[in-house]
């Protein structure tokens, strides 16, 4: 489940290894390019965390966020 923190939408992806998780970053990635709205992300092994937000809305989260976080939710339905 995303939560909202710091004006964020923040959520940890785990994965069996290093190849699941950067396959999903790779998904994610093309999916960003289409909504034109791209994560702040990091990766360790085989976690992902994603951090959502609107830079040009003043740094808060708007609807443009929940949409990619639906989106990218819909990747590992």
């Amino acid at each position: 489940m995303w939560k909202e923190e710091n004006n964020q939408l923040q959520k940890v992806f785990t994965f069996k290894d290093f190849q699941e998780a950067f396959a999903f970053m790779t998904r994610v990635a093309f999916l960003a390019e289409q909504h034109e709205h791209h994560p702040n992300w990091s990766n360790v092994w085989n976690k992902v965390e994603i951090a959502l937000t609107t830079h040009d809305a003043g740094n808060v989260v708007t609807e443009k966020d929940r949409k990619l976080a639906e989106a990218i939710d819909q990747i590992l339905a």
